[in-house]
């Protein structure tokens, strides 16, 4: 039985929100992740999640994902692509992702009881959702990150020492692929996103496989639910006249670190991931004020007036100042007047194993990692 179960485009869209600001500005395009549940909810079928101890010790679940770059694109690049005769689009994001389910399940030869989001975000965690349900499969209420990361090591599961191979890989023109073994989670990790980078865009993805007893060690339970009641939170804010920026940082107890203008945007799309920085110019009380934000896909350091004022694991958002809206790397543009909002890291990845693999020296970065709070007093 459901734990929650979202009735209405209302729901969808306020789920959708909340996964999109726990992103970091990654996880993918909000307006996919709508398209995979409110064509499920169209359709007729009931979407929520359950909870995780709604699942026996002995079910098997897997965790279904997209990995690759979300970087728009260019001219050139589509050029290119039909060299490839990559032309005509087979799968959308979700139906690669339940594709991939299948393909898993054929290979490993189990039956599938349940789905496990790896992430949130706008795209992925709705894409992975719906892609159980076209198995009919339902999700259980967590995930394995608390946000929103670049590379699949950057999980609970690697911290237990959970191997996510086998994956399946299923890309949007239909190239079938299976990563049976890997020495490690890195190399599977840079398998994986070559082959994104082979087809120019996200596959969809399915490992973990684990029983339920496994799954219950790794889950950061409960995070399918906060990002609803957090989406719901932003959209009544606003309706009620309040400041939604101001409500995200005083729910997640967070701090503002600006309100300004994007003044420029540096990116590039290099194997398999969406890099760049992002300049904002502060405004009001924040003028004179100048915050970069260097991206991975996701947002993991920020500047403010050269001094580094928040940093991954420490998730770093950026939102519409005036509605509240989260804004993905893609999406955000010079000249949109927005805030950025820095909010605690989950307590499991402020472990020195946390800390190594997903702080600012796995990035290549010549410092080392300081809590938020830390970096603000």
């Amino acid at each position: 039985m459901f734990k929650k179960v979202l009735k209405t485009e209302m729901e969808v869209r306020d789920f959708v929100r909340g996964c999109t600001l726990y992103g970091s500005g990654g996880g993918g395009l909000a307006e996919n992740g709508l398209d995979s549940l409110l064509t499920e909810l169209r359709a007729g079928k009931e979407i929520g999640w359950v909870d995780v101890n709604d699942i026996a010790d002995d079910a098997i679940t897997v965790c279904p994902f997209l990995m690759g770059s979300i970087a728009p694109h260019t001219p050139e690049v589509k050029k290119e692509m039909e060299g490839f005769g990559l032309t005509d689009s087979k799968y959308t994001e979700k139906q690669r992702i339940a594709e991939s389910i299948k393909e898993l399940s054929k290979y490993m030869g189990k039956k599938i009881d349940a789905v496990v989001p790896l992430e949130l975000g706008g795209a992925s965690t709705p894409g992975g959702i719906a892609a159980g349900l076209v198995n009919g499969l339902p999700a259980v209420d967590g995930d394995y990150t608390g946000r929103a990361i670049p590379e699949i090591p950057q999980t609970t599961p690697y911290l237990h020492g959970i191997p996510l191979w086998p994956l399946s890989v299923v890309d949007e023109f239909g190239n079938v692929s299976v990563i049976k073994h890997a020495i490690n989670y890195r190399i599977v990790e840079r398998i994986g996103k070559q082959i994104s980078a082979a087809a120019y865009g996200l596959t969809g993805d399915t490992g973990f496989l684990m029983t339920g007893k496994e799954m219950k060690k790794a889950i950061i339970p409960g995070t399918l639910t906060e990002c609803y009641e957090l989406g719901k939170m932003i959209r009544e804010a606003r309706e009620a006249g309040e400041d939604p920026v101001k409500a995200v940082a005083d729910k997640l107890e967070g701090w503002i670190l600006i309100k300004g203008k994007v003044t420029k945007k540096e990116t590039e799309d290099k194997l398999g991931y969406y890099w760049g920085t992002h300049t904002i110019e502060g405004s009001g009380e924040y003028a004179g004020q100048v915050m970069k934000i260097w991206f991975k896909n996701e947002n993991h350091v920020a500047w403010n007036n050269d001094k580094v004022v928040a940093t991954s694991p420490d998730m770093i958002t950026v939102v519409s100042s005036k509605d509240g809206e989260p804004i993905t790397n893609p999406k955000l543009k010079v000249g949109d007047e927005v805030a950025v909002l820095g909010i605690k890291a989950r307590s499991m990845f402020r472990t020195e194993k946390g800390v190594g693999i997903l702080g600012p020296r796995y990035f290549g970065f010549d410092f080392d990692y300081v809590p938020i709070e830390d970096l603000l007093k």
